[in-house]
């Protein structure tokens, strides 16, 4: 019995009718579990959440046309390798989730519906304990301090870091105004219930009241 359910649908690689919709409904369905998933660990446009639905069920047809037909896979393998010079670079996740829905299309598509719906129930069950893993930690933030050029910067605020943040790294120094004032980024974690303004402006009190900002990372670190 557990072998049959691992066994294709397609019986000496035959398309049917019956066979055709069955690996569609399974490769849509599949793609919407993934755009779903996704959505709910990551910022997600409307864009590629219709990307990740649609792709299951577009590699499935592919693989399913080409079928044992050297020539028509050769030319599909041409025009896949063309869309990669018409893409950006996208984050890790993103990649990660396109190549899932591309091997959920490429299992439905050879008939393994059970192997295509457990590989990505796992993988994205796996997905979402994870990011809710990494959000449960205190979440890095950028944080960048203006401060006049007779302040030696050096360990001035080691007090204030120790007292509102659990890490704090100093990663740029430039200068700015002629060389007037220095401009100094960090990267930080906050302790939890930490006031924020209050720190800002025990901070302010410390750089002669010149600027102050702290934000989150952007996503430029994450792509590959």
């Amino acid at each position: 019995m557990l072998n049959s359910m691992f066994t294709s649908i397609i019986a000496n690689g035959t398309v049917t009718g019956t066979t055709f919709l069955e690996a569609t409904a399974c490769s849509v369905l599949l793609g919407l579990f993934i755009a779903f998933i996704y959505s709910r660990t990551n910022r997600c446009s409307g864009s590629f959440a219709i990307t990740l639905v649609m792709l299951p069920a577009i590699v499935q047809v592919v693989i399913m046309m080409v079928n044992g037909n050297i020539g028509a896979g050769v030319a599909t393998a041409g025009a896949f390798s063309l869309v990669r010079f018409r893409s950006a670079a996208g984050k890790g996740q993103e990649i990660t989730s396109i190549f899932l829905a591309m091997a959920a299309g490429l299992a439905t598509g050879m008939g393994y519906l059970t192997i295509a719906v457990l590989i990505t129930v796992i993988l994205m069950l796996i997905c979402l304990v994870m990011s809710l893993a990494v959000a449960g930690r205190n979440e890095e933030r950028t944080l960048k301090i203006a401060v006049p050029e007779n302040l030696d910067y050096e360990g001035v605020f080691d007090d204030l870091f120790e007292k509102y943040t659990t890490r704090t790294e100093l990663i740029q120094v430039r200068t700015a105004e002629m060389g007037s004032i220095y401009k100094l980024q960090y990267v930080t974690s906050l302790k939890k219930d930490t006031g924020l303004k209050k720190f800002m402006d025990e901070i302010r009190m410390r750089n002669g009241n010149l600027e102050v900002s702290c934000g989150r990372i952007t996503d430029s670190a994450e792509e590959l």
